[in-house]
């Protein structure tokens, strides 16, 4: 198959549901072409890092190294941390006690890796359409574009670039308008400068990370009143929470996990995921609210670990 016969399947009306935020006005098409540290990593607090576990180790690694450019930092007995110059942004795991996930468990909707521009963005899509990389949607999100796909054990993965923030528009009560529109891939893949692909860029990122969780309410009491995100945008099932007006640093849904309980140690998928502080006073406002709660934490890694309502590990450290 041809690059743009590739692509026109790609940028088909049916992929273009990848986030699941609803449909609005196209935003400009500004490019945010800045090689300074991304505007969702100068919040108050942001992702940095998350933890799979997965059967097939050199399966799954070698398609992070290869498809993704992610290189590896650092190899154990049972695991590998993956990362972009050094920097660690995800862990592979695995055990012989490991077993497979239910699609409708909680844990991960997709990891979002968050490229420093949209030329990046551009630079990766001409690698993955010349590699025969099969992309599950593509859409404009209004403060981003993005493109998805899944790691060979199902778990997924946003491709994506940020508008610059001053573009973004917010509504009265300070939600962000974010939006599903057609993604216009051959465009984007057009646009890629013709050079030789070396991997993600250095100041690539986890931009943000969502969640599968049991119900909605829950996930906002946690996240919101414990945790200390704002919630800024909702959709029919789903919420998506941000610090310092980001559009999202984390997002919950229930479109496959309605219901659903907590994880066990041993499922494959999201193990853990890490919350790194800019804002110290807001990371001792979440670890006293947690206190006040009762719920249980453990100093761990230079952080502190404690479990979301459906035994997703989160650490927060500063």
């Amino acid at each position: 198959m041809d690059r743009r016969a590739f692509l026109g399947i790609a940028t088909g009306s049916a992929l273009a549901a990848g986030a699941g935020t609803p449909s609005s006005s196209r935003a400009g098409d500004t490019q945010m072409t800045t090689t300074e540290t991304s505007y969702a990593l100068t919040r108050p607090a942001y992702v940095d890092h998350s933890h799979l576990v997965v059967t097939d180790l050199a399966l799954v690694s070698g398609f992070y190294q290869t498809m993704l450019g992610l290189t590896v930092i650092e190899k154990t007995a049972s695991g590998e941390v993956l990362g972009v110059n050094g920097t660690p942004l995800l862990t592979l795991t695995t055990g012989k006690d490991v077993r497979t996930a239910p699609r409708n468990a909680a844990g991960l909707f997709h990891t979002a890796f968050l490229m420093p521009d949209r030329t990046e963005l551009a630079r990766w899509l001409r690698h993955a359409a010349h590699n025969n990389v099969a992309l599950e949607g593509a859409s404009d999100h209004l403060v981003s574009e993005a493109i998805y796909l899944s790691d060979p054990e199902g778990n997924g993965i946003e491709i994506y670039a940020d508008r610059p923030h001053d573009v973004w528009k917010f509504h009265q009560d300070g939600q962000v308008e974010m939006a599903t529109l057609r993604l216009d891939l051959q465009a984007l893949y057009e646009s890629a400068p013709q050079d030789a692909w070396t991997g993600m860029a250095d100041g690539t990122a986890i931009g943000h990370i969502h969640l599968q969780v049991g119900n909605i309410p829950e996930a906002d009491a946690f996240y919101r009143d414990v945790l200390g995100l704002k919630i800024m945008a909702r959709y029919p099932g789903a919420s998506f929470f941000a610090t310092g007006d980001y559009h999202h640093h984390v997002a919950a849904n229930i479109w496959n996990s309605r219901g659903a309980g907590a994880r066990t140690e041993a499922m494959t998928g999201l193990s853990d995921y890490a919350l790194r502080f800019n804002d110290t006073a807001a990371l001792d406002k979440a670890v006293a609210k947690l206190d006040e709660l009762e719920i249980k934490s453990e100093k761990r890694n230079g952080g502190v670990f404690l479990r979301d309502p459906w035994g997703i590990g989160l650490t927060l450290s500063a």
